[in-house]
């Protein structure tokens, strides 16, 4: 299963692509950050990460996208743009079927260091030592990437394929409506 993992952000976007099956060794296809300026306009921003999200799941071809899901911080600016950044995450595996699935970042730390409460460099070392990198990804977006391309990997097989199965069932009462007339909502 060939996995893209994204650590959502609005300045910089983490971006991990890996391979493996549950139970396994995975192994790194690659990681990029993508940037945008803070001073920019959010929504060329916006469509910045649209654009480049969009390029890498066209050049990746992912089976499915595992996204960082947004928890409350006290920052409420850095939350929104976060969650901004996520939706985008999210649409950019959306817009061409693939399965997506959220991880809290507890679910991702226990998941690649068996400690829900892992700081970032013990959640780095990891992924460094389960990919067996000569050396740590960098910037920390990138490795947190990649921890959650694991983590899918190893947890979330099972899940895609229930959440695909429900939106293929999803669309197909969509488009019996439709072709009932039904309403749109």
């Amino acid at each position: 299963m060939r996995v893209l993992g994204i650590d959502p952000g609005l300045t910089r976007c983490g971006v991990g692509v890996v391979e493996g099956v549950p139970g396994r060794p995975c192994k790194l296809v690659g990681y990029y950050v993508v940037y945008t300026e803070p001073d920019d306009d959010i929504a060329l921003r916006l469509l910045h990460l649209d654009r480049s999200l969009g390029e890498l799941v066209a050049e990746h071809k992912p089976e499915s996208v595992a996204v960082e899901r947004v928890f409350s911080q006290h920052n409420v600016r850095t939350v929104m743009g976060t969650a901004q950044a996520s939706g985008i995450a999210i649409l950019s595996g959306a817009r061409l079927g693939l399965p997506v699935q959220t991880y809290t970042p507890s679910e991702v730390k226990a998941a690649v260091t068996g400690s829900g409460t892992a700081g970032k460099a013990q959640v780095t070392s990891m992924v460094t030592r389960l990919l067996q990198l000569d050396a740590p990804p960098r910037p920390a977006d990138a490795a947190d990437a990649l921890a959650l391309a694991i983590c899918h990997i190893w947890r979330g097989g099972t899940r895609a394929r229930i959440q695909a199965a429900t939106v293929a069932a999803q669309r197909k009462a969509a488009a019996a409506r439709n072709s009932r007339g039904g309403t749109l909502r």
